[in-house]
């Protein structure tokens, strides 16, 4: 026991300080596109190299990427329009205490381990009031991953139908939002704005945590307005 707690005292703070300073991202990271080219939807890219190789775009470090409307993921030239606060009556609902429910409806587990990660130590998504829970019937928000396949659409249609009004629903990755390299298969419903309506869209093959805490903070209106 008393080694544990000295190893504890030396690992001493390991919170991020974000969003007051947003960390560095190592070299392989690959952020919002810049320099685009020409059109280039956030809500398909797989962030991978060969979308940058063809010269239409580069990947920068800004993990700025959730809109509130699917058209704004359509992105020309270096601009994004960010999501949006939700409306007044809103945010004095779910401004200080946000629950969700997450539902994978046939992901890969990749943008659902990236959602995992933001409960630990370093980035902590409850200090902000935002917590995963259990049951529907105790959300206030519905987390989305995966394309939506034809065995999970009933689930997920049951889920959202047993959340109380107001509710919120959050598509989190290429494959929630579009379908990612699934899209147009006849097995997938090409994300879950197909099935349910989606208040935020979150992309990314898997988004980054920051990315993901970003859009929720921004939907709460608990970011400052330069950044």
């Amino acid at each position: 026991m008393w080694q544990i707690l000295i190893n504890r005292f030396k690992q001493g703070y390991r919170t991020i300080a974000y969003p007051k300073q947003v960390p560095g991202f190592p070299g392989r990271y690959r952020g919002r596109p810049v320099d685009v080219k020409g059109p280039v939807n956030l809500g398909e890219l797989l962030f991978n190299e060969e979308a940058a190789a063809e010269g239409c775009f580069t990947y920068s470090k800004d993990h700025r990427m959730a809109v509130s409307n699917k058209e704004d993921l359509v992105a020309q030239g270096d601009e994004i329009r960010l999501a949006g606060a939700l409306n007044d009556k809103m945010k004095r609902l779910f401004g200080r205490s946000l629950k969700l429910r997450q539902v994978c409806a046939g992901g890969c587990n990749g943008c659902e381990a990236e959602i995992q990660v933001t409960n630990i130590v370093v980035f902590d998504l409850s200090r902000f009031g935002i917590q995963f829970v259990a049951s529907p019937r105790h959300a206030d928000g519905l987390v989305i991953t995966g394309p939506v396949t034809k065995n999970m659409e009933l689930a997920l249609k049951k889920t959202y139908e047993a959340m109380p009004h107001p509710k919120i629903v959050i598509a989190v990755g290429s494959c929630a939002i579009s379908g990612g390299p699934f899209r147009g298969s006849t097995e997938v419903r090409n994300g879950a704005d197909s099935v349910v309506p989606v208040d935020l869209y979150i992309p990314g093959c898997p988004p980054h945590p920051l990315t993901i805490l970003d859009g929720l903070l921004r939907m709460l209106d608990r970011l400052e307005k330069k950044q």
